[in-house]
């Protein structure tokens, strides 16, 4: 049985805990606590530990999905659950104040750990806030030296979270052959 490990990550707000939940074949766990801080502006319940969700495919391969919590006081998390793992799907929201800025926040603080494993970005709440567009975002990281995959999504949408999984695959591995177990 193959077990791989993908991290979910990105600012709060960015759709992370929503991400694996639409994509877990299991009941995802979550560790979600009352926003204490300026997090309680723009949710009611953050994440302060870890989020976790497993996708099946074919076979007995299991990837598990594991989702960092997006305030800096948890970043040290971010290299514990990195510990192990493929592949960081980033997710940014547009809605954010400075969605670019948020970018460059965790490439660089997950710079060590993008260096030597696969990297994908999904942009999320693009269908409220339009700019930047994918093409900014695309030019952002070509400036800093990064050929990533770019996609919108909609955390809520299985496709949505699925493609970026399949994607960050992908780029790891391009004769890869991924067809998930079930669909929701």
């Amino acid at each position: 049985m193959a077990h791989h490990k993908i991290i979910f990550s990105g600012p709060v707000g960015a759709g992370k805990t929503t991400a694996i939940t639409a994509l877990s074949d299991v009941p995802p766990i979550e560790t979600e606590a009352a926003a204490s801080d300026h997090t309680r502006f723009v949710k009611e319940k953050t994440t302060v530990a870890l989020d976790y969700g497993v996708l099946k495919l074919d076979g007995s391969e299991r990837i598990h999905l594991y989702g960092t919590p997006g305030q800096e006081r948890f970043d040290f998390m971010w290299q514990i659950l990195s510990e192990g793992a493929i592949g960081l799907v980033l997710l940014i929201s547009n809605a954010r104040p400075q969605p670019l800025a948020d970018l460059d926040k965790f490439i660089d603080a997950f710079k060590p750990f993008i260096d030597k494993a696969g990297f994908v970005l999904g942009i999320t709440r693009t269908d409220s806030h339009s700019s930047p567009d994918l093409l900014t975002y695309q030019r952002h990281l070509t400036r800093a030296g990064l050929k990533v995959p770019v996609f919108e999504v909609d955390a809520r949408q299985r496709r949505d979270v699925a493609l970026l999984v399949e994607a960050l695959l992908l780029s790891l591995d391009p004769g890869l052959e991924i067809q998930a177990q079930s669909a929701h």
